[in-house]
């Protein structure tokens, strides 16, 4: 299992919901998860070292 490649496409779901969020009206909701894209690359790239 690739986690990388896992943090990369849930990253960009984060920052493409976030943007969906942000226009519909909740826009303190739509930074917030937002943010979480970088947690997820960070978090998957740990992973990925632990599991070598």
């Amino acid at each position: 299992m690739d986690w990388r490649k896992i943090g990369l496409f849930a990253s960009l779901a984060s920052i493409f919901g976030s943007i969906g969020i942000y226009f519909n009206g909740d826009e303190e909701l739509g930074i917030f998860v937002g943010l979480w894209a970088s947690a997820l690359l960070l978090l998957s790239d740990r992973i990925a070292q632990m599991t070598e």
